[in-house]
């Protein structure tokens, strides 16, 4: 009895040790988590929008070898076991033509001061720093954030070129880290990531874990089918269309899957512009369309069911309402 006695107290007392011990180490374990927005920032072209896909680890940016791909600030979301990073894509930086280009250059700008931390993505096929790369450090400067340099496209260029480009940069200004990389490659994935969380203050999850972008379908779907035509139109027709979703409904069809119903206009500049993006017999608008409709069941997990429809809208880059959507919310 005295044993028994002797170690129901003693077994009491150590669970009672483990219980504050755990709790000791989950409050310890909040403490330490982390979280924080990062932004990044850098011209047109430069792999900003692979690189976040990467970070990622999902679609959450259009990609397309052409300038000006990205119109908006896009937000993706990172969960880790002690931190959470909120990743902002802003527009390239280039020389504005249209209140559009206008407005993609201040959604750029107005993010840096915002941000707890700047990637500041330049590529290591430059051989010094241009106008465009000395005015973004310019307002890099200005915020005193911490900032991260990213050189992408590494595999382009000799490791003497890329030493003397680094050399250039740091007599510039006081990066927390240079990082040399190419965005098509898993590996440099959690090199960044580590290098951010360590640049974190302790934070609370903005976001549910679940999450990895703060967009709605219908904002990924319209992207979805801009990346598209993107890839598939001639040089001049591109840039001057945009797309909106009308309609998309989610019902079932008649083998009780789950479907979604998606109409969306692609509108563009002039008239001969429509003609090539709905192409001949309309097999250029089926590519499109296809091709987006792949992307779109594969990023959503279900079946898709989508319509297109292509109209002129002449002066849609100065039409302010139209513009005002790309602004930085």
């Amino acid at each position: 009895m005295v044993y028994n006695i002797k170690v129901k107290s003693k077994t009491k007392y150590k669970r009672k040790n483990i219980l504050r011990y755990k709790n000791e180490r989950i409050e310890k374990e909040m403490a330490e988590f982390k979280s924080g927005f990062v932004t990044l920032v850098g011209r047109t072209n430069v792999g900003k929008s692979t690189l976040i896909n990467l970070l990622v680890g999902e679609k959450v940016a259009a990609i397309a070898n052409k300038v000006q791909t990205t119109r908006t600030a896009i937000k993706g979301i990172v969960n880790r076991p002690n931190s959470q990073i909120i990743f902002t894509d802003t527009p390239g930086i280039h020389k504005p033509k249209h209140k559009l280009n206008e407005t993609m250059n201040e959604t750029s700008f107005a993010s840096i001061p915002d941000a707890d931390i700047i990637l500041f993505v330049i590529e290591a096929t430059s051989d010094d720093m241009g106008k465009g790369d000395s005015m973004i450090l310019q307002k890099i400067k200005d915020s005193k954030r911490k900032t991260i340099l990213i050189i992408n496209k590494i595999d382009l260029v000799k490791r003497e070129k890329l030493l003397n480009l680094i050399d250039i940069y740091r007599k510039e200004y006081e990066f927390e880290a240079v990082i040399p990389i190419s965005a098509t490659n898993a590996k440099y994935r959690e090199i960044i990531l580590d290098e951010i969380e360590k640049n974190l203050k302790e934070g609370p999850a903005y976001y549910d874990i679940e999450e990895y972008t703060d967009q709605t379908m219908r904002q990924l779907a319209e992207e979805t089918i801009r990346e598209k035509a993107l890839k598939l139109l001639q040089d001049e027709v591109p840039h001057g269309i945009y797309v909106e979703v009308e309609k998309m409904k989610l019902r079932k069809n008649k083998n009780n899957e789950e479907i979604y119903d998606i109409e969306a206009t692609i509108y563009c500049l002039r008239e001969s512009h429509k003609g090539i993006i709905i192409g001949k017999n309309g097999e250029m608008l089926k590519r499109i369309g296809r091709s987006a409709r792949i992307d779109m069941e594969e990023n959503f997990g279900i079946k898709v069911n989508l319509k297109t429809w292509v109209k002129v809208k002449e002066d849609w880059l100065d039409n302010q309402s139209i513009v005002n959507k790309f602004k930085l919310q």
